[in-house]
């Protein structure tokens, strides 16, 4: 592998003759099959390189090395190179030795793991994920979310109470007053947050963890049905953000064909995030989409627009890679795309001026349910194509159709009254 990045024999050598120098060049041929290129895997040589020599790594065949240590010896190899760098040079350096390390001894299972401190009520909050589990019968990513939420909730009382014990009704309604009046939640994340308490502190009373009474005394504030409007943009401020991505950036195509899955398909981040390349029926003109809540599949006819933008992102942008999910990272090593879409649509939402109350890819799920209804679609036709397996999830968009309920308003019944 030296010899397919450097040129010179002597500098060949000298990284051929160094220690570990077949777990060396096997860490970089892995790393060259991810995608990464000849300018980044050249550096990794040499950092590599002082991690062999400065660990001792050979010597020590069988010893995991932790964080601490490559810390230490990262600082003291950026030490030993401050003199011809200044200051931020020599950290710079210290942080790539410390990274590229950690990388290349997790690949060769020499890296001792970092202790996990241990979380507030874990040992309880995994009891509890198990009584769920196993006699709720509840689905593994409800049981996720009510975990993170009951440890998130325990890390806010921190400082208030040490043992389940200790927890009383006015700890618990006070925290739940200071994440709604500091603008922390919503009211209805509280709602649900409250009902995860609920069902936790009613388990811990059984088990006795906590003092009698604690769940029944938790209140939630009201949430009522279709409370608020689901808003987003208006198709034409779409249109404006579509047109943002026009362009021959690597970025902006990549980026044009999700936000055009979002908008025109109204698909949820996740469902984007999960197409695969069989998914694209190019002969038929079909899209097939997993629906993320009932993991049922659903087909499309693929407009020629969206289509031709997936193409364009296919033939231009996407890295060859086994991989099969479309969308993949746009930095080596290739990984399906996993970042949060937030970051792609927000910004460009904010930079129309818009007034919304969330700015993330469900706002353009919205604007394409209110273009529908703009377009005179069934509720029936607009729930099916969004994927709603409730009639009431799609009833919710007749608020927003103000011009027909104007229409409605200014009808003039004439003498018939």
């Amino acid at each position: 592998m030296f010899e397919q990045l450097f040129d010179d024999p002597k500098t060949v050598a000298r990284y051929r003759g160094g220690p570990l120098a077949e777990e060396r060049s096997r860490y970089l041929v892995h790393l060259a099959e991810q995608g990464l290129a000849r300018k980044t895997l050249r550096p990794a040589c040499r950092y590599l390189l002082a991690a062999a020599n400065g660990l001792r790594l050979a010597k020590r065949p069988n010893v995991v090395i932790g964080y601490a240590e490559i810390e230490r010896q990262g600082a003291r190899w950026a030490k030993r190179l401050r003199k011809g760098f200044r200051q931020k040079g020599s950290d710079n350096e210290r942080k790539c030795f410390v990274r590229w390390t950690v990388a290349w001894l997790r690949f060769l299972g020499r890296l001792r793991p970092q202790p996990v401190a241990p979380r507030r009520f874990e040992k309880q909050i995994v009891a509890f994920a198990d009584y769920c589990r196993q006699e709720r019968g509840l689905a593994a990513s409800t049981i996720r979310s009510d975990s993170h939420r009951l440890q998130k909730f325990f890390e806010c009382l921190a400082g208030r109470v040490r043992k389940l014990q200790e927890i009383t009704i006015a700890q618990i309604d006070e925290a739940l007053i200071e994440h709604v009046s500091n603008g922390d939640y919503a009211r209805n994340t509280i709602s649900t947050l409250a009902y995860s308490l609920r069902a936790f502190f009613h388990y811990g009373e059984r088990r006795g963890w906590c003092r009698a009474g604690i769940a029944a005394g938790i209140k939630a504030p009201c949430v009522f049905a279709e409370e608020s409007l689901p808003a987003g943009p208006s198709w034409e401020q779409v249109q404006q953000v579509l047109a943002t991505t026009e362009g021959s950036r690597r970025a902006d195509i990549r980026d044009r064909a999700i936000l055009m899955l979002l908008a025109i398909y109204g698909l949820r981040s996740v469902e984007v995030k999960r197409l695969k390349l069989e998914d694209l029926d190019w002969e038929h003109e079909l899209l097939t989409v997993t629906r993320s809540k009932t993991r049922r599949t659903q087909s499309f006819p693929l407009v020629r627009s969206v289509g031709n933008a997936i193409l364009r992102y296919l033939k231009e942008v996407r890295p060859r890679s086994p991989l099969r999910e479309v969308f993949l990272t746009r930095c080596a090593p290739w990984r399906p795309l996993r970042a949060n879409l937030w970051r792609m649509v927000a910004p460009r939402l904010r930079a129309l001026g818009v007034s919304l109350p969330h700015y993330g890819p469900h706002a353009l799920r919205h604007a394409c349910a209110t273009h529908l209804l703009a377009q005179g679609l069934s509720l029936k036709e607009i729930g099916d194509h969004l994927g709603h397996q409730h009639p009431d999830s799609t009833h919710i968009y007749t608020k927003v159709d103000l011009t027909g309920l104007r229409q409605v308003a200014d009808f003039d019944l004439g003498g018939l009254i």
